[in-house]
């Protein structure tokens, strides 16, 4: 088992969710392949997660990187920046930027 994380990334837990239940339970070559072309915003901090973790498992002395799987993605709520937003007749509103700590876990599938 071997573990990758990205805190404080400026991508919305909602949108970076999305991408999560996408490669969640995947092995790591389609996932990286569906990141690849995938046209979302977030994909690419996806992309260099995931490999990052096949990374630290070649690092860890895992078992074959081929037979990894990405067994565990959780997507957790940052710090939020507060802006704030002119409006009509010198009102203000406030502008809520989110942020993300993604965790990706890998771990070696048994062969059976």
């Amino acid at each position: 088992m071997a573990v990758a994380r990205l805190r404080h990334i400026r991508l919305a837990p909602r949108k970076a969710r999305i991408i999560a239940n996408l490669v969640r339970g995947k092995d790591v070559t389609s996932a990286i392949n569906a990141l690849r072309f995938m046209n979302k915003a977030g994909a690419q901090q996806f992309f260099k997660l995931i490999v990052s973790a096949v990374a630290n498992a070649e690092d860890q002395g895992e078992a074959d990187v081929d037979a990894l799987v990405i067994s565990k993605v959780t997507v957790d709520q940052a710090s939020t920046l507060k802006r704030w937003r002119p409006r009509a007749q010198g009102r203000g509103t406030r502008v809520e930027k989110k942020s993300s700590h993604i965790t990706v876990e890998v771990t070696a599938v048994k062969a059976a």
